[in-house]
């Protein structure tokens, strides 16, 4: 290569002033822009703002939290010192009235309470009854007549009442029967009084005087209906000053139609007062001994004597 061709590539090499001056202006590498920041930077540069309000309701949170336990804290040591002074010095009760507030006035209406209905009382039911039959009473047969027109029936159903009187006042609930009253039946025997009792009076003769006592023969209770005729029999004895004419007790008591339709648990007897003809004074001028002497061998056998 030729002189002049190396200096024409020299020159072409070689940057003129002006070039050289905007090379100068030019950055150099090491202050080159700096390189584009990397993800992580770039998604932390956006979340910051966003954590600044979470940041700041945390810290007022944690404030009132704070304010909150230091007014709990006040109120406890309040309501300790409270209950300090109270024990060392308790008001008086005057003190205590005046603490309490006067009642408040509302508008709610007051409520009248329903009264509760009185349940019915229940029927207590009643005790089995005293029984008498008025031997001959409620037909057309009346028993025994005297020649003067005295009447067995007309003594016995006046006896009969007066010794439903005598138990009644003594607190007994007495029934009188007829003689074939209704509530006696042979084939139910349903009737079932404490105690029974059939008055009689005996035939109009003068030949004998007394009266007499006598249960069925087919009793399924001897012991007691034992007991029931001896505690009319020694009562009426004692009113009547009569004697037991035992001897004239005849089938026609043993066998007697109403004391075979009660029940047979009931306790059953038949009396014959006396005798039409002998004992006529008695029977129709003292028959409130006649009902007296009835009424307290009733009376001894259901108060339990034994009446030996």
């Amino acid at each position: 290569m030729t002189d002049e061709g190396r200096t024409t590539g020299d020159r072409a090499r070689k940057p003129s002033a002006r070039h050289r001056a905007v090379i100068a202006n030019l950055p150099s590498e090491s202050q080159a822009q700096p390189p584009p920041p990397s993800a992580h930077e770039t998604t932390a540069s956006v979340l910051a703002p966003a954590a600044e309000p979470a940041l700041v309701r945390q810290r007022a949170l944690e404030n009132l939290a704070r304010a909150f336990l230091g007014a709990a804290g006040l109120a406890l040591a309040g309501t300790l010192i409270a209950l300090l002074v109270g024990l060392i010095h308790p008001p008086t009760a005057s003190q205590v009235m005046v603490l309490v507030p006067p009642p408040v006035q509302t508008l709610i209406p007051t409520f009248i309470p329903i009264p509760t209905r009185t349940p019915f009382p229940t029927a207590t039911p009643l005790p089995p009854p005293v029984a008498i039959l008025a031997g001959h009473s409620g037909g057309i047969d009346t028993g025994a007549v005297c020649p003067d027109g005295l009447r067995e029936v007309d003594i016995t159903k006046e006896v009969a009442a007066r010794v439903k009187g005598i138990l009644d006042s003594r607190g007994y609930r007495t029934e009188i029967l007829a003689e074939f009253d209704p509530k006696l039946n042979a084939s139910k025997r349903d009737y079932t009084p404490r105690v029974f009792l059939s008055i009689h009076a005996d035939s109009c003769v003068y030949y004998a005087t007394g009266f007499k006592v006598a249960r069925a023969d087919n009793s399924v209770i001897p012991v007691e209906e034992d007991r029931l005729v001896r505690c009319v029999r020694n009562a009426y004895a004692i009113a009547t000053q009569l004697p037991f004419h035992e001897g004239s007790i005849t089938t026609d008591m043993t066998h007697y139609h109403a004391l075979e339709e009660i029940n047979p648990q009931s306790p059953g007897a038949i009396i014959e007062l006396g005798f039409l003809g002998s004992d006529k004074a008695l029977l129709t001028m003292h028959r409130d001994l006649l009902a007296q002497g009835v009424a307290e061998g009733l009376d001894n056998f259901l108060r339990g004597n034994a009446c030996q």
